[in-house]
């Protein structure tokens, strides 16, 4: 069960949620959302999800992964910041976590009332759509608000009219 939304309550702005990660489609998604975004008056938050599973070293291996992980996670996100400023002129909120990527996303949803859509990106590969639009399918992984599934092959301009 998720928290009561309060995105359309007053002093509030409905948030839509994008995963920044390192697959080619969520460029598509981070698009989808952030003209969702500006044409519905609401506010983009960007995430990254640093996976914790990567860490499982020696304690001074540990960290220097983890501030490496960390730095790259800040670049993507900074990266996707840009191009939303400049694509979409809006200002999206930065988040990076740590954990596994489908926990985090659910605990993010559960403490940030605001956040009321998540959009996802699947992809066209042969091995399937993607681990975060797969989990969809899966009973645990269903997300406790709304998602919308944006096709990699939408061009700017289909994007920018369903938006």
């Amino acid at each position: 069960m998720v928290s009561k939304r309060l995105s359309r309550e007053a002093g509030h702005k409905r948030k839509f949620l994008a995963i920044v990660d390192e697959t080619p489609e969520c460029e598509r998604a981070i698009a989808y959302a952030g003209h969702r975004a500006k044409s519905t008056g609401g506010s983009l938050v960007l995430l990254f999800v640093i996976d914790s599973k990567d860490f499982q070293q020696w304690l001074g291996v540990e960290q220097i992964m983890r501030e490496e992980a960390r730095t790259a996670a800040s670049a993507a996100l900074d990266g996707q910041a840009s191009k939303v400023r400049e694509t979409i002129g809006i200002e999206p909120e930065l988040v990076i976590r740590e954990g596994l990527p489908v926990e985090e996303i659910h605990k993010l949803i559960e403490e940030d009332q605001d956040i009321a859509i998540l959009v996802l990106a699947a992809g066209n590969a042969k091995e399937g759509p993607g681990p975060l639009v797969s989990s969809i399918a899966g009973k645990s992984a269903a997300f406790p608000i709304p998602v919308t599934v944006v096709p990699q092959n939408l061009s700017d301009e289909d994007i920018e009219s369903l938006a």
